[in-house]
């Protein structure tokens, strides 16, 4: 009589990865770029606050 094996799953892949929000550098060009992409949004949230006060 055979018996059945036990496979144990596969071990998940932990290498390390790069991970570009944490890799690179940050210059104070790629700060202000970022500030300047939200600026529509802050301005949304300033409106949106206002009528709420």
């Amino acid at each position: 009589m055979d018996l059945p094996t036990y496979e144990p799953p596969a071990e998940p892949d932990r290498t390390p990865r790069y991970r570009p929000t944490v890799e690179p550098p940050t210059t104070v060009a790629d700060c202000r770029a970022d500030y300047d992409a939200g600026a529509r949004v802050r301005d949304r949230i300033d409106k949106q606050q206002k009528r709420t006060r």
